[in-house]
């Protein structure tokens, strides 16, 4: 099996269960997530959701967690596994206000 670690960085906008991040052809271990707060004088609500696609489902992770101008959060607080082409859905309460940092381990 081939380990490969991943970095993935998104704008975050809007519109509710957009996808920021699937493996495909591999299982993701999520071994750190943060959100960050770039507008200097507003909070922005964050939400993400795990969509398993075999199942057709998605499961809240965090919902409406609100994130303090400029500050960070970590909003998932351990590790978080995807499967071959799972979802996670990232979105906020306003649009060019968070900024999402992913650390991934994917293993095919």
């Amino acid at each position: 099996m081939a380990e490969t670690f991943v970095n993935k960085t998104v704008a975050l906008g809007d519109t509710a269960d957009t996808s920021v991040y699937s493996p495909s052809g591999a299982t993701a271990i999520i071994i750190h997530c943060q959100v960050a707060n770039i507008t200097g004088s507003t909070s922005a609500d964050v939400n993400i959701d795990l969509y398993d696609t075999s199942a057709t489902t998605a499961a809240a992770v965090v919902s409406t967690l609100s994130v303090p101008a400029n500050t960070a959060v970590t909003p998932v607080g351990g590790k978080l596994v995807l499967e071959d082409t799972d979802e996670l859905r990232v979105w906020a309460s306003a649009t060019s206000s968070l900024e999402l940092t992913l650390g991934i381990l994917e293993i095919s």
